[in-house]
């Protein structure tokens, strides 16, 4: 048989590991308001940036500021009564004090003693309905100035925005979301590892991203997460890459190839790729043995280590300078006799 064999040289080599997925920012977010009302405003349209707590949209507040207004006219009316309820249980105090002197030197009656302290006494519940009264006050404004504020819907996250749903004039909920904003200052893919390929990637392997947008380029990211159990039914397990995106030319929905580099090796002993077959059940090559005169394949069991797409690791097997049979090995059986088309 006529094949073409290549010499066993030593190489760097990398293994590569490739896996799809589609690109996801690192934050979506739907904002919504926390009160109902009518929209009044929506500041950004689709595709413009946010900043973490730029105010994107409002809810009409002209009847909050009102009751706003009138809660606030009520706290002073009732800070006011509790200074009053102050000075009049003070007085009070006073008198009663008094009347117990004038009392002690039989100068004022039981009664008007008792007089004194029943005007002590209601001064003082007085005082106390005052300030619970008050304090009510206090809280209703809070909950109404809370309430105003909350007609504004601010952006949780830097980014931009993605989806706007709804224009002024609509009647939101807090349930209603208005815009979505997304961070893609990082990128994340998500992909499904078979179960063979799991040894050879761990958190914070090297990835290399590419896209069709951009066919010239690639991008640089990480494992960042490895789900601890396998689907049973897929048998595989879900990793998440990320790859910072400064510049955001990377868009959240784009399919990407992720190549993962999760092995290197320099001056490695290496074969081709091609050169690798299977024989019951061995992986090895076909050694070109020209001991007889006449060159013959002698298949070779071999221990391998990295492969890349046009190597394989010699661990044990073959010693430099070997040659081993390419083009042609899948048919070849041990000691078949050969003929070099590159003798």
């Amino acid at each position: 048989m006529r094949v073409n064999s290549a010499g066993v040289a030593r190489s760097d080599i990398a293994e590569q590991l490739q896996i799809v997925g589609n690109l996801t920012g690192a934050a979506t977010v739907e904002v919504a308001p926390k009160i109902n009302g009518r929209l009044r405003q929506v500041d950004l349209r689709l595709g413009d940036p946010v900043t973490r707590g730029q105010e994107v949209a409002r809810v009409e507040d002209d009847e909050l500021r009102q009751q706003v207004n009138q809660a606030e006219a009520s706290f002073e009316v009732a800070r006011a009564t509790v200074r009053q309820r102050e000075a009049d249980l003070l007085l009070a105090e006073t008198t009663r004090d008094r009347s117990q002197s004038l009392f002690s030197r039989a100068l004022v009656s039981r009664q008007e003693l008792d007089d004194a302290e029943a005007r002590y006494q209601a001064a003082n519940a007085q005082l106390d309905l005052a300030r619970a009264q008050f304090d009510e006050a206090g809280a209703r404004l809070e909950e109404l100035r809370i309430n105003l504020d909350n007609t504004v819907m601010v952006s949780p996250v830097d980014g931009f925005i993605g989806r706007r749903y709804l224009d002024p004039g609509a009647y939101v909920t807090s349930n209603t979301a208005v815009v979505s904003v997304v961070d893609i200052s990082l990128v994340r893919l998500v992909a499904n590892l078979v179960e063979r390929d799991l040894r050879l990637v761990e958190e914070g392997v090297r990835a290399r991203i590419e896209v069709d947008a951009f066919p010239s380029e690639s991008f640089e990211g990480r494992v960042a997460r490895m789900a601890p159990v396998l689907d049973p039914a897929t048998r595989t397990a879900e990793i998440e890459i990320e790859v910072p995106n400064p510049d955001f030319r990377l868009k959240p929905g784009m399919y990407a190839r992720v190549i993962l580099v999760v092995g290197n090796k320099s001056q490695a002993l290496v074969v081709p790729r091609e050169a690798v077959v299977v024989r019951t059940s061995a992986r090895g090559v076909f050694r070109v043995d020209s001991s007889g005169g006449s060159p013959t394949a002698q298949f070779v069991s071999l221990v391998t280590g990295l492969e890349d797409e046009l190597h394989v690791e010699v661990v044990e097997g073959l010693s430099e300078g070997d040659r081993v049979v390419t083009t042609g090995a899948a048919g070849l059986q041990h000691g078949d006799p050969i003929l070099l088309a590159d003798a």
